[in-house]
């Protein structure tokens, strides 16, 4: 008899999920004029947009700027000329890989980091493909590591 083990399926869920909700909740008291202005000011004063919707569930109590105004927070910064030049999940990454490559000037044989920075890297031009594919980059972008000392 031959066991096999799957470690994807060794542990259970443990994420937490938010429940299905229709309408605005009765104790939001936001407009969504106001919420707009919130994510517009919140975004010029330099926090990307999933902070955006971290700041305004913690102090300003809106559960879900999508229930309150209809409209995602990416979609109310284009509307308003906003739109960042990179996605938010592709710039995170590329400073992550800037840091490695930082950290690898100081230490060329770190060979765990050089791994790890390889890793990094094809999730960037993994990202970038998709991206381009659906048209939120421009078809000639392209990552070009030398230039990444400008996010470090």
């Amino acid at each position: 008899m031959v066991l096999f083990m799957r470690k994807s399926k060794e542990k259970g869920q443990s994420h937490s999920m938010r429940p299905a909700r229709v309408g605005l909740p009765s104790w939001v008291r936001q407009r969504p004029e106001d919420v707009e202005e919130l994510v517009i000011s919140l975004y010029k004063r330099g926090y990307p947009p999933s902070m955006i919707g971290t700041i305004l569930r913690d102090s300003y109590g809106v559960p879900l700027v999508k229930i309150v105004t209809g409209k995602k927070i990416l979609k109310i910064l284009k509307e308003h000329g906003l739109q960042p030049d990179l996605p938010e999940d592709l710039y995170n990454l590329i400073k992550r890989a800037a840091r490695v490559r930082r950290h690898l000037e100081e230490h060329p044989k770190d060979y765990h980091s050089k791994r790890g920075l390889q890793l990094i890297e094809s999730k960037i031009y993994r990202l970038s493909r998709y991206y381009k594919r659906k048209g939120v980059l421009p078809k000639d972008w392209r990552y070009r590591p030398e230039r990444v000392s400008i996010f470090a």
